[in-house]
């Protein structure tokens, strides 16, 4: 159903990127952020399930900048030390730029939408306090959660966080939910990463299943 695409972003920055159309008239547009991992095989086939849905959707590959086309499945602790020394090299405000230019991608389908998993529900939460053009936004297990709090979303946003993350402390997410009690945030009986169904230590479907309806709910809503 989708296709790599390449994007230029505002300053200049050519990065790649994957898309798919939905059948007929889209209901809108979403901005699927990746996890670490990249645009791996688990990331396409969520832009895949979007755009089933009826939105014309795109992934950008935000970690271009640091290392161009990078893209990896391996979870183990190999994986996680590559990528440990990738984000160190991450600028955020360079992101900005790229998702940005994601938003824009996907703008003539109507209102867009963010959500992202893991890397990318902390940064769907950070393009809902820059507003980027986007009309609302749904992040899954955003971690780091110290490092966006006083943010605050512009926008209308939810989230979604498993109560057995133990990257994610619990009194992390509940003092993001007294600081913004208008922010629906979502627990679910599951663990970090519990929509990636290629990780299946982690990996839980009754939980995913939920999330996704009220992401799809949230975005019929505001991208009508």
């Amino acid at each position: 159903m989708g296709e790599r695409v390449q994007l230029k972003a505002s300053d200049g920055f050519t990065f790649n990127a994957y898309r798919a159309t939905p059948m007929g008239r889209p209901k809108g547009g979403v901005v699927l952020i990746q996890e670490v991992w990249g645009l791996n095989r688990w990331i396409r086939s969520e832009v895949d399930r979007y755009a089933s849905e009826g939105y014309l959707t795109i992934a950008p590959a935000l970690q271009d900048r640091v290392e161009l086309g990078y893209e990896s499945e391996d979870y183990t602790q190999t994986g996680f030390a590559k990528i440990g020394q990738l984000m160190k090299n991450f600028n955020h405000d360079t992101a900005a730029l790229d998702v940005e230019a994601a938003v824009n991608a996907v703008t003539a389908a109507g209102k867009v939408g963010i959500t992202g998993y893991c890397f990318g529900g902390a940064t769907s939460w950070r393009a809902a306090h820059r507003g980027l053009g986007l009309a609302a936004a749904s992040g899954y297990y955003g971690g780091g959660v110290p490092n966006y709090i006083d943010l605050a979303p512009v926008i209308p946003i939810e989230m979604h966080y498993g109560e057995k993350d133990r990257g994610i402390p619990l009194e992390q997410i509940e003092a993001l939910r007294q600081k913004y009690p208008e922010v629906p945030i979502y627990l679910y009986p599951a663990d970090h990463g519990f929509c990636n169904a290629d990780r299946p230590g982690n990996y839980d479907a009754a939980s995913c299943r939920k999330a996704n309806a009220r992401t799809l709910e949230f975005f019929a809503k505001h991208l009508a």
